[in-house]
């Protein structure tokens, strides 16, 4: 059994203030690559994961392990069985780097060991168990549909406290929009090696020292997603998105992830918009920086890996609007 599914882009969250009886809500774009294939198959020996020997990846394996198996252990917890299996995974990204990998890992693991049992569960099911979407609900909705997705975020009387995905255990946000992402405009992606996201009580601690946000943030946030990114990008629009995401990502929580990372971010993100992109800025807590276009970007590659260093990364995609699929 085979799976793909693919990495994301978030650009914001929306309401950390809860005043309202709400929290979080996220703003999203499901991208074409970089992309996770992983295969699986039931043993009778202990669980196994391999990776394909022409991988040339920079991540934390035993981070990604763990991830597998302890949505391996969720799911045989949840079918009341005890079963072993081998993993291995063809392709992948970074974990740590703001493109959603671990979600897309822990649902990949589920669906693969569901379908092998005969189960049908929905997405959302398969993310209740493996406890993922505690925070954010994009890497679970493209996970499912694929697309520009806007999450609803969670009731306040569920959700008590600003925390991040890994520290919060409740279920997914309800999907409020998704639309399919202009399939002619370009998606670069920049990722400098010498600076990792935050993770884990890194970033749980900011969570809990930036919250609540102010609550004009969260006003200003929303009217723009609704009344200028939405239509955009219905619309198609690139000049009306672009000025949304740039507002966006000047406000609110991002405007705090962005100011704790390095200075470097900003150089990444200043080369892109003096070089004409529209849409520009940093995904999840980073480092991976991205720039949206209607134009060619593929001559901008060679200068940022000059700006960034060594080892870094950059990708030219598209969006994508579909979620995983598997095959037998």
């Amino acid at each position: 059994m085979k799976i793909e599914t693919s990495s994301r882009l978030h650009l914001s969250l929306i309401d950390l203030n809860g005043s309202e009886g709400r929290v979080d809500g996220g703003i999203g774009i499901t991208l074409k690559n970089p992309s996770l294939i992983m295969t699986c198959d039931e043993t009778s020996s202990e669980t196994k994961i391999s990776y394909d020997d022409k991988l040339n990846f920079n991540t934390h394996v035993n981070d990604c392990n763990n991830k597998i198996l302890d949505a391996c252990t969720r799911m045989n917890e949840y079918l009341s069985v005890n079963k072993s299996y081998t993993f291995n995974i063809e392709q992948i990204y970074s974990v740590h780097q703001g493109l959603g990998l671990g979600t897309q890992l822990a649902l990949s693991t589920a669906r693969l060991i569901a379908n092998l049992n005969d189960i049908e569960l929905s997405t959302y099911e398969l993310a209740e168990i493996v406890q993922r979407g505690g925070t954010s609900g994009i890497g679970v909705h493209s996970f499912d549909k694929g697309g520009l997705i806007i999450d609803g975020g969670h009731k306040r009387s569920v959700k008590k406290d600003f925390l991040p995905s890994s520290a919060s255990k409740v279920s997914p946000p309800p999907l409020l929009a998704r639309y399919d992402f202009p399939e002619e405009w370009n998606i670069i992606l920049a990722t400098p090696n010498t600076i990792q996201g935050a993770s884990g009580d890194k970033e749980v601690n900011i969570f809990q020292e930036y919250t609540p946000i102010d609550m004009r943030d969260v006003e200003k946030i929303s009217y723009l997603t609704l009344m200028k990114l939405m239509p955009a990008v219905i619309e198609k629009d690139i000049v009306s998105f672009g000025e949304a995401v740039n507002q966006i990502q000047q406000l609110g929580f991002k405007k705090i992830e962005r100011n704790l990372q390095s200075n470097q971010i900003n150089e990444i993100i200043g080369y892109m918009a003096d070089n004409g992109i529209p849409a520009v800025g940093m995904s999840s807590f980073g480092p991976t920086c991205f720039g949206i276009t209607d134009t060619n970007v593929k001559n901008m590659k060679k200068d940022l890996l000059d700006l960034m260093g060594d080892k870094s990364t950059v990708w030219i995609t598209k969006g994508k609007n579909q979620g995983s699929i598997i095959r037998k």
